[in-house]
């Protein structure tokens, strides 16, 4: 289980995301997913970051097992973890392509909403089932891949939407053929990679300055209905109810 980083080609700096078997990550890779791409991004020589995963999935959420077996203290962590991981991506200091594959779910939709490119292979399925799991986030995220009233519906009914969709809106870049992710966003990297790094350095600034939702606090505000759930039960009624299926 890691995050693993390494430079694909000049200026282009891939972080993989392996933590099998679905990739749904405990506490601690997601700060070390934060810690990853915050260090690439500061990187001079730096161009552009790639974020993929490996296995059958892009990202399956927290580690609900995690959370269940270490009660308020795991979630607490989950929270603020999620909160980091999502914020670099959006807050690198180069853009960040996303490489989707299979499933992206819960956090995964943070990661990929908060990124500024999406490549996804054409099996990729997108959704939020945090209902299902008596939690809340990420529509803050959600919202920047579909338009609002799909993401009011996707969200109460937890259902998933196709990459083939998203690419209809407009969210995702490019579907390909799944053997074909890695190199399709490589493509994008290169493209982006050989423009004059201060210049695209300044434009992620510039669009991110434009952005008309602070999708930090708008995030945090929705993780306070997280912890309400917890409090009251619900939220641990329904992990164990989904630990059991």
């Amino acid at each position: 289980m890691a995050v693993e980083v390494n430079e694909a080609e000049p200026g282009v700096v891939v972080v993989t995301v392996d933590y099998p078997p679905v990739n749904a990550l405990p506490v601690a890779g997601w700060f070390a997913l934060a810690d990853a791409v915050t260090k690439a991004g500061r990187d001079p020589s730096t161009h552009v970051v790639v974020l993929r995963a490996a296995g059958r999935g892009f990202n399956a959420g927290v580690d609900i097992k995690e959370i269940q077996a270490r009660g308020h203290s795991a979630l607490v962590g989950a929270n603020q973890g999620c909160h980091a991981a999502f914020g670099a991506v959006y807050d690198c200091e180069v853009p960040v392509i996303a490489a989707v594959q299979g499933f992206c779910l819960g956090g995964g939709i943070g990661l990929v909403g908060n990124a500024d490119v999406v490549v996804a292979s054409d099996d990729a399925s997108f959704g939020l089932p945090e209902v299902d799991r008596g939690a809340l986030g990420a529509a803050t995220h959600l919202s920047r891949l579909v338009p609002q009233h799909l993401m009011r519906a996707m969200y109460y009914t937890a259902s998933t939407v196709t990459a083939q969709q998203l690419h209809h809106f407009g969210s995702v870049y490019r579907v390909v053929p799944a053997a074909e992710l890695e190199g399709a966003a490589l493509e994008v990297a290169k493209r982006i990679a050989a423009k004059d790094t201060r210049v695209i350095r300044a434009a992620k600034k510039a669009i991110n300055g434009i952005d008309p939702v602070d999708v930090h606090r708008s995030y945090r505000y929705e993780q306070g209905f997280t912890f309400e759930l917890n409090l009251t039960g619900a939220a641990d009624e329904a992990r164990q109810r989904f630990l059991e299926d």
